[in-house]
């Protein structure tokens, strides 16, 4: 059986000049245009989403807060910086 199959084959390309033919997929070319169409639109989509949050996000700005207290033991200092003094 298989060999007839392959002779069927065989004489099917030699007939249609030598290029095999696919009969079972010719729709399958619209669909991937259609899935690739698709999938771009989402992606356009999605970057003008990210932007216009990163805008948002970036037009808020940042809280101030107030300075911490000076506490005393922040401070300690056990030797001198090589560059000098930095008390003032």
């Amino acid at each position: 059986m298989a060999s007839a199959l392959i002779k069927s084959r065989i004489h099917s390309v030699l007939r249609s000049g030598g290029a095999f033919k696919r009969n079972f997929s010719s729709s399958v070319h619209h669909d991937e245009a259609r899935e690739a169409a698709k999938w771009e639109k989402i992606t356009y989509v999605g970057i003008v989403t990210c932007a216009i949050l990163t805008i948002f996000n970036l037009s808020k700005g940042h809280p101030h807060y107030e300075e911490p207290p000076p506490y005393p033991y922040r401070h300690i200092r056990n030797k001198e910086f090589p560059w000098g003094n930095s008390d003032t």
